[in-house]
């Protein structure tokens, strides 16, 4: 036996299900209680609850993390500009630390001396889960039922028939689905061939660009100190604003991801995502950052940002580093105030306007009208000084 009472990362699926009386059948646990963070999801989370009661849990909780998941880790990642690979805002990615902490509160609230998620041995959550329990409280066993019973998608389904949890999953519908409120990640099926072109069942969030509106939705984000707080003039708490940004971006057949992407486990993946509401928000932001960061800075943040994704990513939400990471972001992000104005149509957002209070945008240097004021003789001096060592290299090679 490995633990008496045990809590439970649930989410209602196959295998979180299965997990339930595996943990109590196979290894001993006593008292499972199963946790269901509400991160947006959209489902009926009361079903949930009593989907893991029927299931053999001793106890099921509901907890609504959504405005700790936007203000704590969406806007955060936001602010970094995180994007992994160049391409994916880490939605799912984003929410494991967060379900971790909440596991942790849990498990030491109720006496628990061990907790259990339903990851798999190859993918990229069990390690999110692991280290971010790990640096939460080290003393905390964490069980991994999936990642040993050596069972089949097949065999799963069946184990967990014999305990009355019926399978979900249809043979039409062979997708594995994570959903949040910041976006969808699908993947299995026909999507495991890079080839094979996505079947339209598999997007809920966006529509297709066939079927979206043929005239342009412009949008206005207003931002402060690098975090969205209005849209098209309205103040609104970030749930709602993630919540209005999903749809209208989503009509607008923006947010779909299709990409083949590295594993930290080592194998390469194709994912679909749809984040509509990060696409944009990210967009606006790296907008807002060009108006009013200076050069060195914006050239020196890209680095950090690149090195944030991976933290993310790779399941270092609470390593040393992106702490530090988080102190120099915060410091960029004093001035990033402003509002963005986006025109998203047929599949795509572009930023058309943008302005700040504290934008680093001279019009008279920049223009070329007669209200120029850039003083076009000082150029001649710097191109020389700029230019000199370039010349006593190209002097000494001849």
């Amino acid at each position: 036996m490995r633990a008496k009472k045990v809590v439970l990362a649930y989410s209602g699926g196959v295998d979180t299900s299965v997990c339930i009386p595996y943990l109590k059948h196979e290894w001993g646990v006593e008292q499972v209680v199963a946790l269901a963070a509400d991160l947006g999801q959209g489902e009926d989370l009361e079903a949930v609850r009593h989907k893991a009661l029927a299931s053999g849990a001793a106890q099921a909780i509901v907890q609504d993390a959504r405005e700790d998941f936007v203000y704590d880790y969406a806007f955060a990642a936001l602010r970094a500009n995180a994007l992994y690979e160049g391409r994916y805002p880490l939605a799912t990615a984003l929410a494991r630390p967060l379900i971790a902490r909440i596991l942790v509160k849990c498990a030491q609230a109720v006496g628990a001396d061990a907790v259990a998620h339903g990851c798999t041995g190859k993918g990229n959550d069990q390690v999110r889960f692991d280290v971010s329990i790990g640096a939460l409280d080290p003393k905390l066993k964490v069980l991994a039922p999936a990642r040993e019973w050596g069972m089949s998608r097949e065999e799963t389904i069946a184990y967990g028939e014999r305990y009355g949890i019926p399978a979900p999953v249809k043979k039409k519908s062979p997708y594995s689905i994570d959903f949040n409120l910041l976006g969808r990640s699908v993947e299995c099926g026909v999507l495991e061939d890079p080839w094979a072109e996505p079947p339209e069942e598999v997007y809920s969030m966006t529509r297709s660009v066939a079927d979206t509106p043929d005239q342009p939705t412009y949008i206005e984000l207003e931002f402060e100190r690098g975090v969205p707080v209005a849209l098209d003039g309205t103040s609104l708490s970030g749930v709602k604003l993630v919540g209005e940004l999903n749809r209208l971006a989503g009509e607008n057949g923006v947010g779909r991801i299709d990409m083949v992407e590295n594993r930290l486990v080592g194998i390469k993946s194709r994912e679909i995502y749809e984040c509509p509401a990060g696409v944009v928000l990210i967009l606006a932001h790296q907008a807002l950052e060009a108006l009013t960061l200076p050069r060195e800075v914006s050239t020196y943040k890209r680095g950090v940002e690149d090195t944030y994704a991976q933290l993310v990513y790779n399941g270092l939400w609470y390593s040393p580093l992106r702490g530090a990471l988080d102190g120099f972001i915060d410091f960029t992000q004093q001035r990033v105030s402003g509002i963005v104005r986006l025109r998203l149509h047929k599949g795509t957002a572009t930023v058309v306007g943008r302005k700040s209070p504290y934008s680093l945008y001279d019009g008279d240097l920049a223009t070329y009208s007669e209200g120029d004021s850039f003083d076009h003789k000082a150029a001649e001096g710097f191109i020389y000084v700029w230019g000199l060592p370039t010349r006593i290299y190209a002097q000494v090679r001849r």
